[in-house]
């Protein structure tokens, strides 16, 4: 149990049988009444954002997530099949339970896989990815780094804009948080 005393950005909680994370809080002592606490709250499985709003020293149980470093060893029909860094058992996970994010991941890559009990609930990448462009129109004498940009598909499957003098065959780091182009290799 956590008191709403001790909230944090980043603090797990318990409620209505979901995970959710805190995002914002505010400990407000009002001149008459009692002291209470306002949350912005984000369901961790879900995504939804919601504002809630605690007594002061209330309680309510904590989510006890287990981290753990994966690698992505190959996919297996819908499945994508990783194995335990340290215990080198596999498991798989469906293109839903990784997410969006799925459009990043190739063989070999670590991720850090978050469970909830036997639930997995978000499966975290690195924040920026190495691929290789497999299709671009080509690159036309006199494009420039602030031209403009133009679609790149990647190896992975994901398209992302990406500057115009960039070509096909060429490997570029990408942001997985918001997908954009960082930089060539």
């Amino acid at each position: 149990m956590i008191s709403s005393n001790d909230f944090r950005p980043g603090v797990t909680i318990v409620l209505d049988g979901s995970v959710w994370r805190v995002v914002e809080f505010l400990h407000v002592k009002p001149g008459k009444g009692s002291a209470f606490v306002r949350t912005k709250l984000k369901n961790v499985q879900s995504g939804s954002v919601v504002e809630r709003t605690f007594r002061a020293g209330e309680t309510v149980p904590q989510a006890n997530l287990e981290k753990s470093t994966m690698q992505h060893t190959y996919k297996d029909g819908d499945e994508f099949v990783f194995m335990d860094m340290e215990t080198y058992e596999e498991s798989r996970l469906s293109a839903n339970q990784i997410g969006d994010r799925v459009k990043y991941i190739k063989d070999g890559m670590e991720v850090n896989v978050v469970r909830w009990g036997d639930q997995v609930l978000e499966v975290e990448l690195p924040n920026s990815v190495t691929l290789e462009i497999v299709q671009t129109d080509p690159g036309v004498r006199g494009d420039t780094a602030t031209g403009g940009t133009k679609p790149a598909t990647l190896e992975t499957g994901a398209t992302v804009m990406v500057p115009l003098f960039i070509s096909q065959g060429e490997r570029i780091r990408i942001d997985t948080r918001n997908d954009t182009y960082l930089g060539r290799e």
